[in-house]
């Protein structure tokens, strides 16, 4: 019995030209012409929310940096108690922010 794994891709690792139209075309055959369009379209918004989220964590973190704190109900909020940003402005910043960076990219 044959215990060797055999790569999909032999020469570099990564498909060529040649590899890429086999894929495309079985994803053609697999999905149909009609639904991949709506796949392309579903895997970017989720890859957008994929990035919002990832960003909300990063400014998070940056905020806890400088000695900020986040409270039960989703706030920032100093040593001393006081709110700095409430949940809503930084969701809202973080909408903006992915706003700004898709349209850029456009």
């Amino acid at each position: 019995m044959m215990d060797t794994l055999i790569p999909l891709f032999p020469v570099g690792g990564m498909p060529g030209g040649t590899e890429l139209i086999v894929i495309l075309l079985i994803a053609v055959l697999l999905f149909g012409a009609n639904k991949i369009p709506k796949l392309a379209r579903s895997t970017g918004q989720a890859m957008g929310e994929f990035q919002k989220g990832r960003e909300q964590v990063e400014a998070e973190l940056e905020e806890m940096k400088e000695g900020a704190t986040i409270d039960d109900d989703g706030n920032i909020v100093d040593e001393d108690g006081e709110i700095l940003k409430t949940e809503a402005e930084r969701e809202t910043e973080a909408s903006i922010d992915s706003s700004d960076s898709s349209s850029s990219s456009n």
